[in-house]
């Protein structure tokens, strides 16, 4: 695949995120709307959580047969690799949007709606930074079927992401200006682009396991956060079929592109 075509699945992955910013010029969306996509999205992630997971102990399970050789330098070395990426993608979101806040809240008040709507525009760049690098890692590996569902993947979470940024600056006396909304969206989505360049031209099973283990605990950070905000938007009933709708989909998607790569 082309640097640039990379780029460009890269830039479908992380600029969807403009498709949820203009809602936080709108002052009367319906909450059964928002919650409904909230769901989808988080569906669609958890089949992701689970394909990505499939892929990255992949090759952690393939080299347990160098350790009844006797060799087990490689297994030792994939495994901690993908312990520690899994827990960066985690920890590292869990502990940097923590300082952000901390941040945006300043002594003196809370954070205004547009501070703290940049604050988490900047936590979900840092997040989208993983999402590009098993993008970018996947593609340049031939792995176009899986690539292709991370796109999509992230392309429906990223709408979402949208929402969050835009939530806050709903609660603004004033609109917030399509300048601003532009910048939150290249500090959130932007990052897609540059992991996706980044997994594009390094490639080696241990950084397959590292770029999608830090996907994977990113996604874990995510769909936990998400899952507050669902159940908060949602009945339990609307959840579940969301839920189902956005995994089916996500699922019979990545089914199509293997079918038609195969």
């Amino acid at each position: 695949m082309s640097p640039l075509t990379a780029a460009a699945i890269g830039g479908v992955a992380g600029f969807s995120i403009f498709l949820g910013l203009p809602v936080a010029r709108v002052r009367r969306m319906p909450a059964a709307l928002q919650g409904f996509l909230n769901a989808l999205a988080l569906g669609v992630l958890i089949f992701l959580l689970w394909d990505i997971l499939s892929h990255a102990s992949s090759p952690v399970e393939g080299s347990l047969a160098a350790v009844r050789q006797g060799r087990p330098g490689s297994f030792l070395a994939l495994a901690g690799i993908f312990a520690g990426g899994l827990g960066l993608g985690l920890l590292a979101l869990v502990y940097f949007n923590r300082q952000l806040l901390r941040r945006a809240k300043g002594v003196g008040g809370p954070a205004s709606p547009h501070g703290l709507a940049m604050a988490i525009a900047t936590g979900l760049g840092f997040h989208n930074l993983s999402e590009g690098l098993a993008i970018g890692e996947s593609a340049a590996t031939g792995a176009l079927a899986f690539a292709g569902v991370l796109v999509i993947g992230f392309a429906l979470h990223n709408i979402t992401e949208g929402f969050g940024i835009a939530a806050p600056m709903t609660l603004s006396e004033t609109r917030p200006s399509w300048a601003f909304l532009g910048i939150a969206g290249l500090v959130g989505g932007g990052p897609t682009v540059v992991g996706t360049m980044i997994g594009l031209f390094a490639t080696s099973t241990y950084l397959s396991v590292l770029f999608l283990a830090l996907a994977a605990g990113a996604l874990i950070y995510v769909i936990n956060e998400m899952f507050g905000i669902a159940k908060r938007l949602n009945s339990p009933p609307a959840l579940g079929w969301g839920l189902l709708t956005g995994f089916l989909v996500a699922y019979s998607t990545d089914l199509l592109l293997t079918y038609l790569t195969a």
